[in-house]
């Protein structure tokens, strides 16, 4: 299931969400905006699994964030090492109430709440083959690509002024 829809009346509600999660994801969107990477969320990967956020740097650098939002959510969900093989570095992310001693060594930290994050533990780097990053690559920009056309469609199905479209363009 795509992240946009343009059916419904919110092109970018997914739903598959808590509050909790959504959370964590705003905020690590803020932070990870502010270290100059580009993020995707709910992006698919060649595995089958969906990664939560998949962010790109300036260096094309490929990081996968896992947002857990309670002990509950780590314990139960146990794909993440799954993304390992899709990323140079991997991250939890999660709430200040949520103890940080249960998650993994061998991955990054960051504690998030809506407003940022921080970066609690560096993830260790595992460098992507060239195949697997220029595949990743690909499948962020082209999933963006889509995502944005979906929601300029979804724009003007809902009659949602776009600044790209001149008012009197009547084409």
């Amino acid at each position: 299931m795509a992240i946009v829809s343009i059916h419904g009346d919110n092109p970018l509600k997914d739903g598959r969400q808590s509050v909790r999660a959504l959370a964590i994801r705003r905020g690590m969107q803020r932070q990870l905006h502010d270290m100059r990477h580009a993020t995707l969320p709910e992006l698919g990967l060649a595995n089958g699994r969906r990664a939560d956020l998949v962010t790109l740097s300036e260096k094309g650098e490929i990081w996968i964030i896992e947002i857990k939002s309670s002990i509950e959510d780590f314990r139960v969900d146990r794909k993440w090492p799954d993304y390992r093989a899709f990323c140079d570095r991997l991250f939890f992310a999660t709430l200040r109430d949520v103890p940080a001693e249960i998650f993994p060594e061998q991955c990054g930290l960051f504690l998030a709440d809506s407003y940022g994050a921080e970066m609690i533990r560096e993830a260790p780097e595992h460098r992507l083959t060239p195949a697997v990053r220029k595949s990743m690559t690909l499948g962020f920009s082209r999933i963006a690509a889509a995502r944005l056309m979906h929601a300029e469609w979804a724009a003007d199905r809902l009659d949602i002024a776009n600044p790209n479209r001149p008012e009197n363009d009547t084409l």
